[in-house]
């Protein structure tokens, strides 16, 4: 995001950890028994998990800011539910950790000739509770902000002006004694100069009430727009199903209140645009109801969430563009008076569920076709072939008996043997055409008058080629000690071979091995080198 998008500044909505309201302080422990075991070194431990993934890298694609800024900014002070906690579920401890590390969440920022006003409406929210009393340590710096929101918008942007003019923000002090008594009431210098305000940006985590039912568009992940009725092409006015539900629970809440958001509106003033958090999923409702917006309405978009593991498969962030040119007194120098100065585009992240789904199916795929090479291996039985009509040495077709007689009249007179056989023989097989076997030694003669292997070899399940040269052990060096027949063929002792179970789990584990070293040894290359 750094080195392609390149922001000028980047802006969290809050829950910048899962469970920082449950972690325990020095002071506070976690109602929740399961989350007191984790203290405020856990706490630390993911403060700097958090840094490491965004501080350390927002240099990643420079640090010059675009023609126009002052320079480019970070900012995370703005807390979720997920950070303190909702309402009077908040503990102080909780809350003053926060702001020691990351800074008041209530606050505002010019950028791009826009007034950004961040409100901490989880603590602003307590102010809503029947029992409020007590809890004023909570919403009390929230309902201050929100009482003094529009002077302070006029100050800002004042001082803006006149650092764009090259002057300094704050005009020089008067060469002047105060007296000891005028120290109470004495004030800071500043520009007083008449100036047209900004358009007002609010960022809130939980998003502004909206009815029951309000849809949120096409670009709603989780839950898409519910079809039209049969005829009808504009999209329903009530979809409960592509709305965000306005419910509460433990330590969360949907959407503020509705006079929480009416008071926020009325106070900040001339609110254009708001973006939210907390949903996980995006989120726009054109607010028509509220007196601000200039006369147009306020647009919220809920942000989606930039992890995968918070119910939406393709993660992403909020691209904003602003353009607002405007003169030494604020006013837009825009042609159109009224005209859109922001553009938001949806940036998506890949569907990293969907990645990992792939991982999970071709690495069972991969174990499968080993499981059944490996049992294929330890259980394939050998074909059995016939040695006389699959034989893949040469052999010889015998003539009958009156062929024989025919041929040599003296053949039944006289008994030949095997050798003999074959070279009284030869003649009348070189005339037909056929192979001769030519032994290289004596054999016996099988049943069917052919020469081979002895009879009861017939059924024999392996092709002869693989016995071809080898007639067994050297008979004249055999010795017979114990009843056991020792060969000088082979005296070298061999490893018994595995079988069966034995067999199959040896090729399997081995398979997996050779496999993994190769997709391991590929995929951290990979990370090695993207």
């Amino acid at each position: 995001m750094q080195k392609v998008l390149y922001p000028d500044s980047v802006v969290f909505l809050g829950d910048l950890f899962d469970g920082g309201r449950e972690w325990s302080t020095r002071t506070s422990e976690s109602p929740e028994r399961r989350y007191q075991k984790y203290g405020n070194s856990f706490w630390l431990h993911e403060y700097n998990r958090f840094g490491n993934i965004f501080f350390d890298h927002w240099g990643d694609g420079g640090m010059n800011p675009r023609p126009g800024q002052p320079g480019r900014k970070i900012i995370s002070s703005l807390p979720g539910n997920h950070d303190l906690g909702f309402a009077k579920g908040i503990q102080t401890g909780v809350r003053k950790r926060f702001i020691a590390y990351f800074g008041d969440g209530n606050r505002m920022d010019v950028i791009g000739n826009h007034t950004f006003v961040s409100l901490d409406s989880v603590s602003l929210s307590a102010a809503g509770e029947r029992r409020s009393q007590g809890l004023e340590e909570l919403w009390g710096p929230a309902t201050d902000f929100l009482n003094q929101a529009k002077i302070q918008k006029k100050k800002l942007v004042q001082r803006e002006l006149r650092a764009q003019q090259g002057l300094r923000p704050y005009p020089l002090f008067d060469h002047g004694i105060v007296e000891e008594k005028g120290l109470a009431g004495a004030k800071l210098p500043h520009a007083d100069s008449e100036v047209t305000e900004f358009p007002t940006i609010l960022l809130t985590h939980v998003p502004l009430y909206r009815a029951p039912g309000t849809p949120c568009g096409p670009q709603r992940e989780r839950w898409p727009p519910t079809p039209p009725p049969k005829g009808q092409t504009e999209p329903l006015e009530n979809d409960e199903r592509n709305a965000i539900s306005v419910a509460e629970g433990y330590q969360y809440q949907n959407v503020l209140k509705r006079e929480i958001t009416m008071d926020i509106t009325e106070k900040v003033g001339d609110i254009r645009y708001a973006f939210s958090g907390d949903d996980h999923d995006y989120c726009e409702v054109l607010h028509k109801d509220y007196v601000s917006g200039g006369g147009n309405g306020i647009r919220e978009i809920t942000v989606k969430s930039i992890s995968w593991a918070m119910g939406v498969r393709k993660p992403g962030v909020l691209l904003v563009s602003l353009w607002n040119p405007v003169d030494e007194h604020g006013a837009s120098l825009l042609a159109a008076p009224g005209a859109p100065t922001i553009q938001t585009h949806q940036c998506l992240l890949p569907d990293q569920l969907g990645i990992f789904i792939r991982y999970a199916a071709l690495f069972g795929l991969t174990l499968l076709t080993l499981v059944i090479r490996a049992g294929l291996v330890a259980f394939r039985k050998p074909s059995r072939q016939s040695t006389n009509s699959d034989s893949l040495l040469p052999t010889i077709e015998h003539a009958s008996s009156a062929e024989q007689e025919k041929a040599d009249p003296s053949s039944h007179s006289q008994p030949q043997s095997a050798y003999d056989t074959t070279s009284s023989n030869s003649s009348t097989s070189s005339e037909r055409g056929k192979l001769q076997v030519r032994p290289s030694r004596t054999r016996s003669i099988s049943p069917g008058g052919e020469y081979g292997l002895a009879a009861t070899q017939d059924r024999y399940s392996y092709p002869l080629v693989q016995h071809a040269g080898y007639y067994g052990p050297n008979e004249d060096a055999e010795e017979r000690k114990g009843g056991k027949v020792w060969g000088t063929v082979n005296t070298k002792r061999v490893r018994p071979k595995k079988k069966g179970l034995a067999l199959f789990w040896s090729e399997f584990i081995l398979s997996i091995l050779k496999v993994g070293l190769v997709a391991f040894a590929w995929y951290f290359w990979l990370i090695r080198k993207w």
